[in-house]
């Protein structure tokens, strides 16, 4: 078997447990759609919301139910279970993760708010914290009037696999 190493000197897996992050197994759809598609070395990840154990982890909007470090916590879980996606899309190996090329986060927040790249910032940190410079990534960051589940927080990533 061909192993490769991040840029930690290390596998995505044994960096991971570094960091004591355990993937998930991933979510199902909750409609009609596939968690992810691949087209060439391309993957898009269908927006992840913060599911944890099978139950919605954080519910509410940010600015008025949900504060900002709540809703930091939701996009860092809404990361994870990116993660956990993308480790399925690739046939359980993340080391062939070649670049995170875009995520796009979506916040569920009051009207005036504007905070959204603080919260969107706790998704992207991780990646970079689990891929090192592959995990460098454009990004939008909106605010938006509600979201399913009445989730504070949805992801979704596009992702070049080797």
């Amino acid at each position: 078997m061909f192993f490769t190493f991040g840029e930690w000197g290390m596998s995505i897996d044994a960096k991971l447990k570094e960091l004591g992050l355990e993937l998930p197994t991933p979510v199902a759809p909750v409609a009609n759609y596939v968690p992810f598609v691949q087209t060439g070395n391309l993957v898009s990840i269908s927006g992840q919301v913060p599911i944890k154990d099978g139950k919605v982890a954080f519910e509410g909007k940010v600015g008025d139910t949900v504060s900002i470090e709540d809703a930091q916590a939701a996009a860092k879980l809404c990361a994870i279970n990116i993660l956990a996606q993308l480790k399925a899309a690739c046939g359980g190996d993340l080391d062939r993760v070649v670049r995170i090329v875009k995520l796009g986060a979506f916040i569920n927040c009051i009207d005036g708010f504007g905070q959204q790249p603080g919260i969107a910032n706790a998704a992207s940190d991780l990646m970079v914290a689990v891929f090192g410079d592959k995990g460098r990534h454009s990004r939008s960051a909106v605010g938006v009037n509600a979201l399913p589940l009445n989730v504070p927080v949805e992801i979704d990533a596009l992702v070049e696999i080797g």
